[in-house]
């Protein structure tokens, strides 16, 4: 019996050989991926093993933590309050949020907090775990925290502290937790297993993570990566203090974690959800489309380029989700998305018509693409490619 299952349109059959060569050469454990072209749904595939000590098997239904994948939610969620009217991403925080004008944050627009643009990648004091899991005392924490960097003259990736910083405008406007309103508004109309808070009913289906060592590259690391991966070891660099908010660290194996609402991170879906959530950004899929065209092209526009405060790399911030590199595989013009943590990947492209998404959960580490990711994305535009648009 094959490894994978699932289905695939005519014509996108090397989709399933890339799909299934993760497994065969690229010691993949459990994995799923979905493709949308045109609101269409042309590849589902899913195979692996959901969880190795159990030897659970991955079933279409079978749900993945996606790390910061999940940041594309709390972003379509704004735009669509913007779209309809109810917030202006260009008016200040505090006007929404009237205590994140403290420390002289008062001037700092909702646009910035999009685009990593804030100065809030850490706090001064890490709160408890437990707190932050209650969402209160993390937002009333960043209303009190001071920027590290004047607001608005330079960009760093706020890998933690975006979801509670976006998701409290979203609350403070809508009414409705960010995981809520994202259920009632979007969620739901378009039939979603997807989540930010997942309903404790549906813990069983998630997949164990497993963190899998990455081999190292026999050739030397470059000059000019030392001191980016020095930072990494650095505990009073931004990146390490970014991704420790919290003491102890979030822990995204624990359902206590999954049940929370951290937008930054803890989305849990199927792949199929995360294609289908993209397909409804850049067009209609069964009746439904999230954002209109010039909402999405307001989203999807370049606020920063060039090296990151917080990752000491290059990104392109747009307002809420991530725009590709010319070095990277999903690269397009007209492409928007999130990669996650160890390898996940949901993107689209207005361009081609396709919405991609993919989950795993042997969790990598690399400041190189993962092969994984790699092939899929490769073999999906090599298909396209060949098609009418």
């Amino acid at each position: 019996m094959s490894v994978v299952s699932g289905t695939v349109a005519p014509g996108y059959e090397p989709v399933r050989e890339a799909f299934l060569a993760n497994f065969e050469t690229r010691s993949e454990i459990g994995a799923a991926l979905s493709v949308y072209r045109h609101g269409r749904e042309v590849v589902r595939l899913w195979g692996g093993v959901a969880d190795p000590t159990t030897g659970r098997a991955w079933r279409e239904d079978t749900l993945q933590v996606v790390y910061s994948t999940s940041k594309s939610v709390p972003a379509a969620c704004a735009h669509l309050l913007a779209q309809r009217g109810q917030l202006d991403l260009a008016a200040p925080v505090a006007e929404y949020w009237p205590e994140f004008a403290a420390a002289g944050k008062g001037g700092i627009p909702v646009r910035w907090l999009l685009s990593h643009q804030a100065g809030l990648p850490v706090l001064d004091r890490p709160i408890p775990r437990a707190e932050a899991l209650a969402w209160e005392p993390m937002v009333a924490a960043l209303a009190a925290q001071a920027p590290v960097w004047e607001p608005g003259t330079a960009h760093g990736y706020h890998s933690l502290t975006y979801g509670w910083l976006v998701g409290e405008v979203v609350r403070r406007v809508s009414g409705r937790s960010l995981g809520t309103y994202f259920a009632d508004e979007i969620g739901k109309p378009l039939g979603l297993d997807l989540w930010i808070g997942l309903p404790a009913s549906e813990a069983y289906r998630v997949s164990r993570l497993v963190e899998q060592p990455v081999e190292q590259p026999a050739t030397p690391t470059p000059e000019a990566l030392r001191e980016v991966f020095a930072r990494y070891t650095d505990p009073t660099s931004l990146v390490v203090r970014s991704a420790a908010v919290t003491d102890p660290p979030l822990d995204l194996a624990d359902p206590a974690t999954w049940t929370a609402e951290i937008p930054s991170v803890n989305g849990i879906c199927t792949a199929s959800s995360l294609a289908r959530f993209y397909a409804g950004l850049i067009g209609e899929v069964d009746g439904f489309r999230i954002l209109d065209a010039a909402t999405l092209a307001t989203a999807t526009a370049e606020q920063a380029s060039g090296v990151d405060r917080v990752l000491m790399v290059p990104t392109r911030p747009a307002l809420g989700f991530g725009l590709p590199l010319p070095d990277q595989p999903w690269w397009s013009p007209t492409a928007f998305g999130f990669p996650g943590h160890g390898g996940s990947l949901g993107y689209a492209d207005p361009a081609s018509g396709i919405a991609f998404g993919y989950v795993m959960n042997g969790l990598r580490v690399t400041m190189t693409p993962d092969p994984r990711t790699t092939s899929l994305v490769e073999a999906v535009r090599a298909v396209v490619s060949r098609q009418p648009a």
